[in-house]
């Protein structure tokens, strides 16, 4: 088929045009802007796209146009398409009814880990010989891409609660067909979506509603919300978490500089992962090998070498002695525990967090109140301004500048710097040697993490 996607550098649409051309599709796509990681892989892949969004995008042979959730109704090619008679399918209906189809649907969901979870569950069963497909919303450095298209029987796809299109406002996993379901975390997030709690939550019933009767949940036993929704699960459940109070948990957690290591039912398990959220998706990562047949004795060995995901404590490069870091953290609990993780990995070196809230609840005021804690153990923290200010009221703009007032009531050397520019050129003529910098946000940022790299490269050239 030949195949056009609107709005293709999300890291999902991003993903299924990568799958689709592994399939043997002719895949191309337009974005209003192109930022990595996803824009670095999109060429590597040699998939074509365009800036901008126009009718004349949508070629007259093109069969087939899919839309991302970032794509509105008013779109150019979207009308265009709709003008033309082309059939428009969302990118989570597309996943199911090309690629989901006749596999086991194996799904990590929840507010936050699913995509480390989702590549752990990938590698481990790749490791293992099973040859399974797999997308997920981050590019695996093992393998430089977020998706794969296997022979094996199962398919392991990332369960994201963001609605599906401009026509088709459920969540993007219903449209999964889940059979195995882990579920992380459940904390309110896209207020952009979500009126409240108990709608985000009435979403994940819904998705435990539909595991079949032969099916799993795992369930993190750490969360009280993913254990409340657990009850109403028709299927098993097995719980899983650091708690005693989990089926299945882990003792003994000590933080390595190179990985994490802790004890299990009587073993001994080391991760190359850092801090204790990613201990809790390791386990839950090792309770669907169970299910699935896999030795537990085997599970260290076959994770072994798993690097990572790009943008989840990434290692982007060391220059002038100092360490820049890449992270995707912008909900307060997930800036906290990659805080956390940094302090315990880089635990002899000085850390500085810079965070851009970018996201659609990040830049509102939900969490003005939470943020303040989530940056404990940095020694100095840098915020810009919500990205895209102009977008939120200003009556529910998120507040920079009182986030920095409250950091330094708590004793934190804080700072309010206008955007990526001003950190680079303030942060890089005093930065020593020994230093971690540890960048938080979900976009591009001005490129921030290269402009760093070069401008301390060159300070010390």
């Amino acid at each position: 088929m030949k195949i056009h996607m609107v709005a293709i550098c999300g890291t999902g649409m991003g993903s299924l045009a990568g799958i689709l051309k592994a399939a043997g599709h002719e895949v191309r796509g337009s974005d209003k802007a192109f930022y990595p990681p996803m824009s670095e892989a999109l060429k590597r892949w040699e998939i074509p796209t365009v800036e901008g969004f126009a009718p004349e995008h949508i070629a007259p042979d093109v069969e087939l146009v899919i839309v991302g959730n970032a794509c509105r109704k008013d779109n150019p090619e979207a009308v265009e398409a709709k003008a033309r008679g082309v059939k428009v399918m969302s990118f989570p209906q597309t996943l199911s009814e090309l690629f989901i189809r006749g596999k086991r649907s194996i799904m990590v969901a929840g507010t936050h880990g699913k995509t480390t979870t989702a590549s752990l569950i990938a590698y481990m069963l790749i490791e293992a010989g099973r040859d399974p497909s797999f997308l997920v919303g981050g590019v695996s450095l093992n393998f430089d891409k977020s998706f794969r298209l296997g022979a094996g029987e199962d398919f392991v796809v990332e369960g994201d609660e963001y609605d599906s299109a401009y026509f088709d406002k459920r969540p993007k996993f219903v449209h999964y067909r889940p059979e195995v379901v882990v579920l992380t975390s459940l904390e309110f997030d896209h207020a952009d979506i979500y009126a409240d709690m108990k709608a985000y939550r009435a979403a994940f019933e819904g998705l435990v509603d539909m595991i079949p009767e032969t099916g799993l949940l795992i369930a993190c036993a750490d969360d009280a919300e993913v254990m409340r929704v657990a009850e109403r699960a028709r299927c098993p459940v097995l719980s899983y978490g650091l708690s005693p109070k989990a089926d299945r948990c882990v003792t003994g957690l000590k933080a390595e500089s190179d990985g994490m290591r802790f004890s299990f039912e009587g073993k001994d398990i080391w991760v190359p992962l850092s801090g204790r959220h990613n201990v809790s998706n390791a386990l839950a990562c090792m309770l669907v090998g169970e299910f699935l047949g896999l030795a537990p004795a085997g599970f260290e060995k076959l994770l072994k070498n798993f690097k990572g995901v790009a943008r989840r404590m990434q290692v982007r490069g060391e220059a002038g002695g100092v360490t820049v870091v890449d992270d995707f953290a912008h909900h307060p609990t997930e800036v906290a525990e990659t805080v956390r993780a940094a302090r315990e990995r880089f635990s002899d070196s000085k850390l500085v967090a810079v965070f851009e809230p970018r996201t659609n609840t990040s830049r509102r005021a939900f969490f003005q109140d939470r943020y303040p804690e989530s940056f404990e153990g940095a020694d100095r923290v840098i915020i810009v301004p919500p990205f895209g200010v102009d977008q939120i009221p200003a009556a529910e703009r998120f507040d920079s500048q009182s986030l920095v007032a409250d950091l330094r009531g708590r004793g934190l050397d804080a700072m309010l710097m206008a955007d990526a520019d001003q950190v680079v050129a303030e942060l890089v003529p005093e930065l020593p040697a020994g230093t971690v910098v540890l960048i938080m946000s979900n976009g591009a940022f001005g490129d921030i993490h290269q402009k760093l790299l070069d401008a301390l490269s060159a300070r010390d050239s």
